[in-house]
Order: C-alpha cells, then sequence, then structure tokens
C-alpha cells in the first residue's frame, strides 16, 4: 500500500475506534484532521487531545472531523476519552499499520534505548479527502491553533 504523500488523497484503510470502524471516506464532504500521538495518559498525549478538545466547537464550525490514533487499546482509549471529555473519536492502532502508512511509526531513543513507537504527528486532509498539511515532531504548546488556522485556511 502506497504511503500517503502531501497533495495526494488518502489511500483506503479503516481502523477500529471508540465509535466503530473508521474509513477516510467516512469523512468525504469533511476536513479531516488525524493526529498521532504516543501512548493515552500521558503528560504531553493528555495536553495534547485536551488542546483538541478545548477548540473542537471551533473545528466542527470549520466542517472539521478530528480522529485521534495511538497503538493503545480500544479498551485503554475509552478510559482515556471518558476520563478526558474528549468529543472527538479514538482510533486503536494496537499492529501500527496506520502509523506506518503515515509514516508515523519511527525510531526513538529513551534513555539511551532504541525502540519503535509513534512520532507525534498531525494530518490535515481537505474535504475530498487529499492531505493537504502535515505536521511532523509536534510540540504540544500551541500546535491545535495552528492546526485550526490550517483547516479554516483551507
Amino acid at each position: 500500500m502506497a504511503k500517503v504523500a502531501l497533495g495526494r488523497k488518502l489511500p483506503t484503510f479503516s481502523v477500529p475506534t471508540t465509535a466503530g470502524t473508521f474509513r477516510p471516506g467516512d469523512a468525504l464532504g469533511s476536513k479531516l484532521v488525524v493526529y498521532f500521538y504516543p501512548r493515552d495518559n500521558t503528560p504531553g498525549c493528555t495536553r495534547e487531545g485536551e488542546a483538541f478538545r478545548d477548540l473542537h466547537a471551533q473545528f466542527r464550525r470549520a466542517g472539521v472531523v478530528i480522529l485521534g490514533v495511538s497503538t493503545d487499546s480500544l479498551a485503554s482509549h475509552g478510559k482515556f476519552k471518558a476520563k478526558m471529555k474528549f468529543p472527538f473519536e479514538l482510533g486503536s492502532d494496537e499492529d501500527h499499520r496506520l502509523a506506518e502508512l503515515f509514516g508515523t511509526w519511527t525510531e526513538k531513543n529513551m534513555y539511551g534505548r532504541k525502540l519503535m513507537g509513534i512520532e507525534r504527528s498531525t494530518f490535515l486532509v481537505d474535504a475530498a479527502g487529499v492531505l493537504r498539511q502535515e505536521w511532523r515532531k509536534v510540540k504540544v504548546d500551541g500546535h491545535a491553533e495552528a492546526v485550526l488556522a490550517a483547516a479554516r485556511a483551507l
């Protein structure tokens, strides 16, 4: 399967979410933000989710669907979503197939040990399903606001 690329339509994929299976076609006619984060209930991932949650009404007014994705289980996602009151769905990519498709499954260095994991990244897709912008190696502070501004500009 071809990896995602700027200016190209997203390839077909499916991912189990806290509300059932998600496919890119489910968001056609709306803009789509897919954000990849390393782990539920960790400080940075919680802050990132909170930022998207706090701006969710503005994203909706801009015609944007948000999907958060990590390799955690659906059970973990369900608890995280409920605890944080996220109004958007979380996708479970336990086999990291989706992260590989988006190029976010990368080698990381944790305390001198090399291991594979998700690189915090966000992707903005237009209403026709074409990838228009990507953010890699995301720093949480101000990120959701930057994504919202880009979505409004589409």
